[in-house]
């Protein structure tokens, strides 16, 4: 099983998510570097999980107080070879390729010199929490973007921001199980959660899991649940866990 680190952006700082409670949300303090700034932080996350995959939540961006595409530009422009997962509060397809195309700019006017293959690649997360379209997972992988659907759950319940059809046809190839009463809560992963997820997902269909996990064993639970990857954050950052943890589980 596959550790992808958490990155979570607000008000321009790197943040420590607390059960999912954005109001609760501080600027980061983590074992792994003194620095706060996005770059390094994002750089200690994946040495110290020995991922290619970073998740980053730009809660700026779904809270609609503002994309951080500066950041990300830099972000993009800094990590050659590596996959940013972003979440940033899509509503629709058009929102979503706005806000590539704003990073996009950014990149072209900070970094003119960069190559296309030498940029970190952009993948789009849609959250339930924002989606209002369904149909943009279809046109963002018409458009070889390669989405992936990010099923926002709080209390047992699906947040979605409008009705949306109940049965798993509609995901694309890769989703995530968000369990956000989880997340940054070390309660341990939401097993059963997941599983009702997976257990309703195509045979094709990668499910990914996400919050809650405390230490090595955690991981192991999550891998024998079938589980493709886990998004995990504070474990890391308080070096609860480490890159052999991850090769190992």
């Amino acid at each position: 099983m596959q550790v992808i680190p958490v990155l979570d952006l607000l008000d321009g700082h790197v943040v420590r998510a607390v059960r999912g409670d954005r109001t609760a949300y501080r600027p980061i303090q983590s074992l792994l570097t003194a620095a706060s700034e996005p770059l390094p932080i994002a750089r200690a996350l994946l040495a110290t999980s020995g991922a290619s995959t970073l998740y980053i939540a730009d809660l700026g961006a779904i809270l609609q107080r503002g994309a951080h595409a500066p950041v990300l530009a830099t972000l993009r422009a800094a990590l050659p070879g590596i996959e940013l997962w972003l979440d940033a509060g899509y509503a629709d397809y058009a929102s979503m390729r706005a806000l590539f195309d704003h990073i996009d700019a950014i990149t072209q006017r900070d970094a003119p010199a960069a190559h296309h293959h030498s940029l970190a690649t952009l993948v789009p997360v849609f959250g339930t929490e924002s989606l209002r379209d369904r149909h943009a997972l279809h046109t963002a992988q018409a458009a070889g973007l390669a989405p992936i659907l990010s099923l926002d759950q709080r209390n047992g319940e699906l947040l979605a921001a409008t009705s949306l059809e109940r049965s798993s046809a509609w995901w694309p190839s890769r989703v995530i199980a968000m369990t956000l009463d989880q997340v940054g809560s070390y309660a341990g992963p939401d097993l059963d959660t997941f599983e009702r997820i997976r257990a309703s997902a195509a045979p094709h269909t990668t499910v990914i899991g996400a919050g809650g996990i405390r230490n090595r064993a955690d991981l192991g639970a999550a891998a024998g649940t079938g589980a493709a990857a886990w998004l995990v954050a504070s474990a890391l950052h308080d070096r609860q866990i480490s890159v052999a943890h991850a090769q190992t589980s």
